[in-house]
């Protein structure tokens, strides 16, 4: 079984607080899987100056497959974080060489080859999600932009859908009905301390959270999300894709960083 995870990487920068991390949707993603144990890749562009060094390094050492990952010549993007009552805020981001990364033929054939594929609204790799979607199943993080043409336009070759939403209300029922109802296996929605809600085409399945002591909000969804489609490739239940999403998260959330060292 193989994963790959198509899009960003970044370093989040805090600034007050004198510490940074190297992070991403697709990293974060990717971490959380292989901790997991199921063998993935990232397939992105970092910069060729000192935290490209570092991001490769901590990839490397936490065995992610980055045959695909490459060097561009320019700065990895960083993203300007501060964290406010446990909770983080977003200041400015330098896109650096993500602005124009490029995937090539073969980076979306080997895509193409893995039991799933991930990425996520911030990757730049939408407009090859037709392709890889005819070969391998696809999940798609969407985050809060459930207002953005990108949804319409990517949903129909997206397999498992995620949202970020505030609470269950009639809005995202609807919502969630409706992306199923346009193509998607699955619409997954996250509420935070609210748990998550999935609609499978024919009922909603709910799961709450497990109790953390929050330090970090940073990397909650991304590592939900890769407990859930862990869950999805084991075969288990809805249910239990869920919990073992919600669980992996509570980890998450009670560290610093967007993923538990081990």
């Amino acid at each position: 079984m193989k994963v790959a995870a198509i899009g960003d990487n970044c370093i989040d920068m805090y600034p007050s607080l004198n510490r940074f991390y190297p992070t991403g949707n697709a990293v974060d993603f990717a971490v959380n899987m292989q901790l997991l144990g199921i063998p993935t890749a990232v397939i992105s562009t970092t910069g060729n100056d000192e935290y490209g060094k570092i991001m490769i390094e901590a990839l490397t050492k936490k065995g992610i497959d980055l045959s695909h990952f490459r060097v561009g010549d320019g700065a990895t993007a960083i993203s300007y974080m501060e964290l406010v009552d446990l909770e983080r805020t977003y200041g400015d981001y330098v896109e650096g060489v993500m602005e124009n990364v490029v995937f090539t033929d073969e980076d979306v054939d080997f895509a193409c080859s893995c039991d799933l594929v991930h990425s996520a609204f911030w990757g730049n790799a939408q407009k090859h999600l037709p392709k890889i979607h005819a070969h391998t199943k696809v999940c798609f993080d969407y985050a809060t932009e459930m207002n953005d043409p990108l949804v319409e336009e990517t949903i129909p070759y997206v397999d498992y859908a995620f949202f970020s939403y505030d609470k269950r209300d009639e809005k995202i029922e609807n919502f969630l009905k409706d992306k199923v109802a346009k193509g998607c296996t699955l619409a997954i929605a996250t509420f935070g301390e609210e748990g998550s809600l999935v609609w499978d085409g024919k009922q909603f399945h709910t799961f709450g959270i497990f109790p953390a002591k929050v330090v970090n909000t940073i990397g909650a969804g991304d590592s939900y999300l890769a407990g859930f489609m862990y869950g999805i490739l084991k075969g288990w239940p809805i249910v239990e894709c869920m919990k073992k999403g919600a669980e992996v998260a509570a980890g998450v959330v009670s560290v610093f960083d967007p993923w538990v060292e081990r």
